[in-house]
């Protein structure tokens, strides 16, 4: 129903599309707002598993590219359910069971490259490539994969820089 733009979700609309009847969701859901949560962890699932997949086909800096290249794709992909992940009233990567576990998947690989600004260095690079996704979704920038890689080596050359620089 995301994919196909359905608007409004409602577990009513679920069951008829489902084929259940009207109360059946009700019976694993407690409301709309759990099921739309249950789908956003599924995202963060599906998310998660990308970004361990494009880590292991590089090393260092190269799989903190494939990593962003992996969001960014992911984002394309399932651009519904990318938003539903990240509307306001759903929980955080950083705080939703599902969704930590993604956001740790990035950080681990930030604090192998910056163990020294690690915290930091992985909120940065989530905000830039987070913020890539979204423009491209919106139509504001097109999606251009060797222009993406070119903005990712700009953002991991930097990343150890503030760790040399004097307080």
């Amino acid at each position: 129903m995301l994919n196909q733009g359905a608007g409004e979700i409602s577990l009513r609309a679920v069951a008829r599309a489902a084929g259940v009847s009207a109360m059946a969701p009700y019976r694993h859901f407690q409301d709309k707002v759990a099921l739309l949560q249950a789908v956003a962890d599924h995202g963060f699932t599906m998310l998660r598993a990308d970004l361990e997949e494009a880590d292991r086909t590089a090393d260092g800096e190269e799989a903190l590219i494939a990593q962003g290249l992996a969001y960014l794709a992911f984002a394309e992909r399932h651009p519904a359910l990318f938003r539903l992940m990240f509307a306001s009233d759903q929980k955080t990567p950083r705080d939703s069971g599902a969704g930590r576990t993604a956001y740790d998947v990035l950080s681990q690989r930030v604090a192998d490259l910056v163990p020294a600004t690690a915290d930091t260095a992985t909120l940065a690079c989530w905000a830039l490539v987070h913020g890539l996704a979204t423009l491209a979704l919106d139509g504001q920038i097109r999606s251009e994969p060797a222009q993406a890689r070119a903005v990712l080596r700009k953002l991991v050359d930097g990343l150890g820089q503030d760790a040399e620089r004097p307080a």
